[in-house]
């Protein structure tokens, strides 16, 4: 029997992550046609709604229904507008492992909503679902997403060498791919021990610009 992830709503101070929607259609494709989110993702270029339909309705659904995954909508509480997307791939059952990622809308970058999210995400993770290991890959230039990892307790295991591909527009407007190194991440139950009063003790969620 496949183990699978339930669907369900997280809360924090100031998000809700809840499963993705066909209303989350024109905001989703708003995001995902950033340039940021195009540089670090395979995302496809240009982004369509009905590419965002089609992830919402028949692609997340599939991969959290065969096990490897589960998408989340990340939105302000109070606004209830989407700001961004946690995802969770590459599940092992077995060794309750994991790999999480994230994206978050330009429009909300410099509020802490990364590390807010991937943070409740975790703690989700280890004590409902009872998991060992969660892990973070970031491209070797993505310092955003490496503080992020940083902010929430992840610990650098190493370098991936050539593993990864960017994206980088050229003179003329389209995409080229470039290769590069995927940094290594890894979060265990203990990592979290005194991280929530880390971040507060700092100012909160607010220190940099977050994206994937």
């Amino acid at each position: 029997m496949t183990s699978t992830f339930p669907n369900i709503s997280i809360s924090t101070e100031r998000l809700v992550l809840r499963p993705l929607d066909e209303d989350d259609v024109p905001a989703l494709t708003e995001m995902m046609n950033d340039e940021q989110v195009a540089a670090w993702t395979d995302v496809p270029q240009p982004f369509t709604e009905a590419g965002a339909r089609h992830w919402i309705t028949e692609w997340a659904p599939a991969e959290r229904a065969g096990g490897r995954g589960l998408d989340l909508a990340v939105t302000e509480f109070l606004t209830q507008r989407l700001v961004g997307i946690v995802q969770l791939t590459k599940t092992d059952w077995h060794i309750r492992s994991t790999e999480l990622s994230y994206i978050i809308a330009p429009w909300a970058r410099g509020e802490g909503y990364a590390s807010e999210a991937a943070l409740a995400t975790a703690r989700w993770l280890f004590r409902d679902q009872k998991f060992e290991r969660i892990e973070l890959r970031t491209a070797a230039d993505n310092t955003a997403s490496q503080q992020v990892a940083q902010k929430i307790g992840c610990i650098s295991e190493g370098v991936l060498r050539n593993a990864c591909i960017v994206h980088v527009r050229t003179e003329d407007g389209t995409w080229t791919d470039v290769r590069s190194d995927f940094i290594v991440w890894s979060l265990l139950p203990e990592d979290l021990d005194g991280v929530g009063e880390q971040l507060a003790d700092s100012g909160g969620f607010t220190a940099y610009p977050d994206w994937n």
